[in-house]
């Protein structure tokens, strides 16, 4: 993380809540339960004896100041001070919040472009129907709340790197139906600008009640059967977009309304996951040194992954 170091051995800088939640210790006292984040990283931190001055939540920049300590072998940030970032404080927001390298705006262009080469005019007209009406979201909205691609254009960033993954598997299987599985790509997670609580930052600070309740595979379905009826379109291909955004989870057990039935189907649900751990275990090896090895990470069957150096762990996305 970039905090500066000061003559007396402590460290300050203005962070991001990634998560606060007050709890009570042994001794009866209250302390916080922070995980401090910047562009650059994140760190555990703790507030002790909190006696609730300030009231401090998920997704607020404040300043802190305190000591770097190792707890289980791993560095913690033992918070001295802290206060509520305000609106004379010199900082730059965007050294503060994890974002895209290529702007949501840039990305919305490049698949909007590609939607407009559509021969098929059903597919077109309600993918366009959706990403136009969709668009002021989706060019800042994560891609996730924790795990991948939860920084502030990451929906975009996502979506780009399945779209051209999918284009060069259509080189190779030319049976494949390019525009049906780019189609899916590019609505397969749009439902999310709605399925999220976004904080001031524009992180996800949570879920919205309808989210939690129905979720953005549901929602996403109920969009591309609305867009349909508006635009007056009647086909199967309806139907086939609509499973494929209900089944891009591939199973049940990770949220997938039903299995994919058919093979775009199938192949958006892999390149999404495919896409999701390489942005993981990129972030993952990234935040140690060559010949590491990271913590365990649950959401990658709990393994602790291996930091080569053969190659950079941070996430690029070639959009040549």
């Amino acid at each position: 993380m970039n905090l500066k170091s000061l003559q007396n051995g402590m460290s300050e800088g203005f962070v991001l809540l990634k998560k606060c939640d007050e709890k009570n210790a042994k001794n009866g006292s209250t302390y916080l339960d922070i995980i401090l984040s910047d562009k650059d990283g994140e760190m555990p931190a703790k507030l002790w004896d909190y006696k609730g001055e300030n009231l401090f939540e998920t997704g607020m920049v404040v300043k802190i100041r305190g000591t770097v300590e190792q707890y289980n072998g791993h560095d913690q940030f033992r918070i001295s001070q802290i206060r509520p970032a305000s609106s004379t404080d010199d900082y730059n927001l965007s050294d503060i919040v994890p974002s895209s390298e290529v702007g949501g705006e840039q990305i919305f262009d490049m698949i909007l472009n590609r939607v407009n080469a559509f021969k098929d005019d059903d597919l077109k007209n309600i993918v366009l129907e959706i990403l136009n009406d969709k668009k002021d979201l989706m060019i800042t909205c994560p891609a996730a709340f924790k795990l991948h691609h939860a920084i502030v254009g990451g929906l975009m960033l996502h979506t780009i790197s399945i779209v051209r993954m999918a284009e060069e598997i259509c080189k190779i299987y030319p049976n494949i139906d390019k525009e049906l599985l780019l189609s899916g790509a590019i609505l397969h997670d749009v439902a999310k600008t709605w399925e999220f609580e976004l904080s001031k930052t524009g992180l996800v600070k949570g879920y919205t009640t309808e989210g939690e309740l129905i979720g953005h595979l549901v929602k996403g379905a109920i969009y591309i059967e609305e867009a349909a009826k508006k635009l007056n379109i009647q086909s199967e291909k309806v139907v086939l977009l609509q499973h494929m955004v209900l089944s891009h989870h591939g199973e049940p057990e990770f949220g997938a309304a039903v299995r994919p039935l058919f093979l775009e189907a199938e192949i958006l649900s892999d390149l999404d996951s495919l896409d999701a751990k390489i942005f993981e275990i990129n972030s993952a090896t990234s935040k140690v040194k060559p010949g590491e090895f990271t913590d365990r990470m649950w959401a990658l069957d709990n393994r602790k992954l291996y930091n080569h150096g053969r190659t950079s762990s941070e996430h690029k996305v070639n959009l040549d």
